[in-house]
């Protein structure tokens, strides 16, 4: 089987303090972080055993907290990069940890989804990070979520990006009918794609990988199908993929994020990412939902 995971374990702990997140300067307890160790070494012991198995893998750790402030995410990021039965091996970090580790990985199979917090870190601190990437021609994608209070720390990001980098635009959709015309067109001058994360889409029993080759794992091995249903399909040391793989309608009412609806192939999401549909890097030259040709921004083309 060629199979995405999804990967979340006990940790909870981050080193930034977002107003809107649950998890901001949260810290756990040593215990906590021995137990999120010992959970992210036995997933990395149990996915190198896949290859034997005739098993292909791609992973995607996308932690509470912040995972690259703790060795183990780097140690396991690294180990998986070289194992051959794994395709790719992505994270969704914060970028605010050091970086010299990152030579170390295969920049073949590695890749980043950098989310950018203009409340917690300089414009320039945080472009020092991303070029430590960029210079190692290791694929990432920068993002945040389009708030207002943002846009212009937003607009300036884009502008001292490199051209090659692609930069997503999450939809703010706290509040309804948040957006005017004026705020949607200055967005799209960002991200090309933002109307396709602005939608939110009826999912309730429609076709979906998730739960088919696609599987959410919490810390211990549990499986649920995403990380949105909270029913349990199994136990991935115990039942292994094969077991666990089985068509699954979806069972929400819509999907209003890009790690879920990626996912529905009634949307066709490789003709705009690609490869890198996991880490959310749009192919130059993408095509939109209804066909026409979306123009690149004035930045230049996206990084493939």
């Amino acid at each position: 089987m060629k199979a995405t995971l999804y990967y979340r374990g006990s940790l909870s702990s981050c080193n930034y303090d977002c107003p809107y997140c649950p998890f901001s300067k949260n810290k756990d307890s040593a215990a906590t972080l021995a137990k999120d160790r010992r959970q992210v070494e036995a997933f990395a012991d149990w996915a190198e055993s896949q290859g034997a198995e005739g098993h292909r893998l791609s992973v995607f750790f996308n932690p509470y907290g912040e995972g690259l402030t703790h060795r183990w995410y780097k140690e396991a990021m690294v180990r998986l990069s070289h194992m051959a039965h794994v395709d790719k091996v992505a994270i969704q970090t914060n970028l605010s940890a050091g970086l010299a580790w990152t030579e170390e990985l295969n920049p073949n199979k590695a890749a980043f989804w950098v989310t950018y917090h203009p409340g917690q870190t300089t414009e320039e601190k945080f472009l020092g990070q991303v070029m430590q990437l960029h210079n190692r021609q290791i694929p990432f994608s920068v993002g945040s979520v389009g708030v207002r209070s943002a846009f212009g720390r937003l607009e300036s990001l884009r502008r001292s990006l490199p051209s090659d980098v692609y930069m997503w635009v999450n939809a703010f959709k706290d509040k309804p009918d948040y957006y005017s015309e004026e705020d949607m067109a200055f967005l799209r001058g960002l991200d090309p794609l933002f109307d396709l994360n602005a939608e939110d889409y009826e999912s309730r029993g429609r076709a979906c990988g998730t739960g088919l080759d696609v599987f959410y794992v919490q810390g211990p091995g549990i499986v649920k199908r995403c990380y949105k249903d909270r029913r349990v399909i199994g136990h991935l040391y115990r039942d292994g993929l094969d077991a666990l793989s089985r068509p699954r309608p979806c069972r929400m009412d819509c999907c209003d994020c890009y790690i879920g609806y990626i996912h529905m192939p009634e949307l066709q999401l490789r003709s705009q990412y690609g490869g890198r549909l996991l880490e959310r890097i749009a192919e130059a030259g993408f095509m939109g939902t209804e066909g026409e040709k979306i123009k690149l921004n004035a930045h230049g083309p996206l990084h493939f």
